[in-house]
């Protein structure tokens, strides 16, 4: 079954339930990706990043039945330029949420931010991830020790 995959913006006042899906999803985040100091967070320092720069970076909670059960971020590069990261809970992995969810961040960078190229980065073994963003429309452009970055060209 394939879920919708709502997002929201992330706010500071959701820290407290972001702390605990991250730590419950500790060892998921970690296995597949660069995400050690994002499970060391406090709850301070997540709603600090979600308030860094928001005129020009963009944190989506990806939520199902009204639960946030992953993040989608937009980052500002150099805009129109924009970097993407995302990561789902382990309990929705496989079901169409994380692409359904990113393709509206997608959509959401070429409508409202005018971007013109998103590029993202995954770890190498993370098949799924590199599958999830062949679907909407990025190529591998460049492999490096860690990880092979990707690249859609919107206009």
């Amino acid at each position: 079954m394939h879920a919708r995959g709502d997002i929201a913006a992330a706010r500071a006042e959701r820290c407290g339930l972001s702390v605990r899906l991250v730590q419950v999803n500790a060892n998921h985040l970690t296995r597949w990706g660069d995400y050690a100091d994002l499970v060391a967070s406090s709850i301070e320092d997540i709603a600090e990043g979600l308030t860094d720069e928001p005129d020009r970076h963009y944190r989506f909670g990806i939520l199902l039945s009204g639960d946030m059960i992953g993040r989608v971020d937009l980052i500002g590069v150099a805009p129109p330029i924009y970097g993407l990261g995302y990561w789902l809970a382990a309990s929705h992995v496989g079901r169409g949420v994380a692409q359904a969810a990113v393709r509206r961040v997608v959509h959401f960078a070429f409508d409202t931010c005018a971007a013109s190229d998103i590029y993202a980065g995954v770890t190498h073994g993370n098949d799924r991830s590199m599958r999830l963003l062949g679907r909407l429309g990025f190529e591998a452009i460049s492999r490096f020790d860690n990880y092979t970055r990707f690249h859609r060209r919107l206009r």
